[in-house]
């Protein structure tokens, strides 16, 4: 968006999603930060996102997939060519506020210690109800979308958090190439706390922003309780569990996390999801091999003391989110 040198790659996976496009890309052109460039990865899309693209939008660099590879892929392609300091991922879905990377690049300029910043995700329809303030996860092994449903005025203070939402994010280059990129066997789902629990387990703290506001389309692109948002979501909470949870950790927090697994198998009983949920743990075992490899590389050097990163954790309150879960239906 500058002839400055950029700082920032912004990257926006898109699949089918033409009509999200022209508000989402809009929003960064009004940017007050301008040393940025704009990376669309479109997932092998058929509704004419590419010509609408090329045609409309010639100043984003466009990276075209023949298929959908998955929203991890996909990130991790245009990632990988990134040679900024900063990278921001933002959903197609997303209207960021014209000062939302300016804030995001100040908060991580001042903050060494951080390797991201989340946004304060609001409701596109209603800004004045939080959609995500930063991702949490619980002592259950599960994650916990910080502050939805919540005024927004209650997240009005920046504050060290466990993780950033990959629908508006800014992460430190530096940070990713420590610590690797998304997992690209998640395809989609859990991989931005994946992300999230590895940087913290080597140091990386995570800084939310309350004056870098997006305003988010929920569910534009995945459906809420979908079948497909069930099986990624709780297979791949498996694979996070596993793979970054250290030892005395993982038997520390079982109980609650077969709790929490039983208490979800009978949610989506009652919603008609009780097969899709099924299969996504009998494919999350599966895949525990892999998962299991991937710990010794992941747990190869920790920068964070146990009971430090235990008290990162939310209590598992599986009551009032069901409750919240029923009120949203």
């Amino acid at each position: 968006m500058s002839s400055s040198p950029c700082r920032v790659a912004v990257i926006i996976v898109n699949w089918n999603g033409r009509t999200l496009l022209p508000e989402c890309l809009d929003g960064l052109r009004q940017q007050s930060f301008r040393e940025f460039e704009t990376v669309v990865v479109d997932n092998g899309s058929t509704d004419g996102s590419v010509r609408f693209l090329e045609a409309r939008y010639p100043w984003v660099r466009l990276i075209a997939l023949s298929e959908n590879a998955g929203f991890c892929k996909a990130n991790n392609l245009a990632m990988a060519q990134a040679k900024t300091p900063y990278v921001a991922l933002l959903n197609n879905d997303a209207v960021a506020n014209p000062d939302w990377l300016e804030n995001l690049v100040a908060a991580l300029e001042r903050s060494p210690e951080a390797g991201s910043a989340a946004s304060k995700m609001v409701s596109y329809w209603n800004p004045t109800v939080i959609d995500c303030a930063g991702a949490g996860y619980s002592k259950a092994g599960a994650g916990v979308i910080r502050g939805r449903g919540r005024p927004a005025s209650d997240f009005s203070r920046e504050e060290w958090v466990f993780g950033a939402c990959a629908g508006a994010a800014l992460y430190r280059t530096d940070m990713l190439r420590e610590i690797g990129l998304f997992p690209e066997h998640f395809f989609l789902l859990y991989e931005d706390l994946d992300l999230s629990f590895r940087a913290q387990l080597r140091g990386w703290r995570c800084l939310f922003v309350p004056d870098a506001v997006v305003a988010h389309k929920m569910s534009s692109s995945i459906v809420h309780d979908s079948p497909t948002s069930v099986y990624y979501g709780h297979r791949n909470l498996e694979w996070v569990w596993v793979r970054n949870m250290p030892s005395v950790l993982l038997a520390r927090s079982f109980g609650r996390h077969l709790a929490y697994g039983i208490g979800c198998l009978a949610f989506y009983l009652m919603r008609g999801r009780g097969g899709v949920f099924l299969r996504s743990k009998k494919d999350a075992l599966k895949g525990m091999g892999r998962a299991f490899r991937a710990r010794k590389e992941i747990h190869r050097r920790r920068g964070i003391a146990i009971g430090d990163l235990w008290g990162l954790f939310d209590e598992e309150t599986f009551l009032p989110r069901l409750k919240r879960r029923m009120g949203a239906l």
